[in-house]
């Protein structure tokens, strides 16, 4: 059995400020650094990883985005490859004939630019806390995804997911719960995510491998709060 570090050893916290994190690893980079558009937010240690240019993440992967609505994502998120985000700036007129959007194309169509401005839109999309996207997986505009959730490769989220759910398929449906409802619960309340790094440091192998029961165990005290999401 791993005992895991020794206790007496320095503590070393990680940098949520590195680009990147894994040395020689020029393919994962933490996000939180990496954007500058006003539009998006990200937490600590959230990363991205792509083989071919993960640094060109706001332009490849966040697609159609000309605001206001605004992309969130939460902390200790993982992105696998190929991850997009479309936002509303995609969306087209359906209520006539046509869904083309003459105007964009110029010369005197132009001239009727209000055709395709101010178009309805679903707000903001939000991503909690501690979620894994599978490879290529798409999140449409204005979804909401839970804390602790999972999004399978490939899977097109066009619905909001709850709280640790595992999702899958075009359009996305819900697989299954990774816990109960009350654990669940529990879950939100202890909010590990918020936790000190350098608690969060010593406790890491319950956070990744315990029980709820393990995990509430060690919580620092005074940091559960009541679970109303973010």
């Amino acid at each position: 059995m791993n005992p895991g570090p020794d206790p007496a050893a320095p503590f070393v916290p990680a940098d949520p400020n590195v680009l990147h994190p894994m040395p020689g690893q020029e393919r994962v980079v933490l996000l939180k650094p990496l954007v500058k558009s006003p539009l998006i937010e990200v937490g600590d240690f959230t990363y991205y990883d792509d083989p071919d240019d993960p640094t060109a993440f706001e332009t490849r992967n966040v697609l159609y985005h000309y605001g206001p609505e605004r992309l969130v994502i939460g902390k200790y998120c993982a992105l696998g490859e190929g991850v997009r985000f479309i936002m509303n700036g995609a969306n087209h007129r359906m209520d006539g004939p046509s869904t083309f959007p003459f105007p964009i194309m110029g010369g005197s169509w132009s001239d009727h630019f209000d055709l395709i401005s101010g178009l309805p839109g679903r707000g903001d999309t939000v991503v909690g806390h501690d979620v894994w996207f599978g490879y290529r997986s798409t999140v449409m505009p204005g979804v909401r995804i839970g804390h602790g959730a999972v999004i399978a490769s490939g899977a097109v989220v066009v619905d909001d997911v709850p709280d640790y759910g595992i999702v899958g398929g075009n359009p996305a449906r819900l697989i299954r719960r990774r816990f109960s409802d009350e654990d669940v619960e529990r879950l939100l309340e202890l909010a590990w995510w918020d936790w000190p790094v350098e608690h969060l440091t010593q406790h890491v192998r319950a956070v990744m491998s315990g029980s709820v029961d393990e995990l509430a165990a060690v919580a620092p005290s005074g940091n559960t709060r009541t679970p109303k999401g973010d």
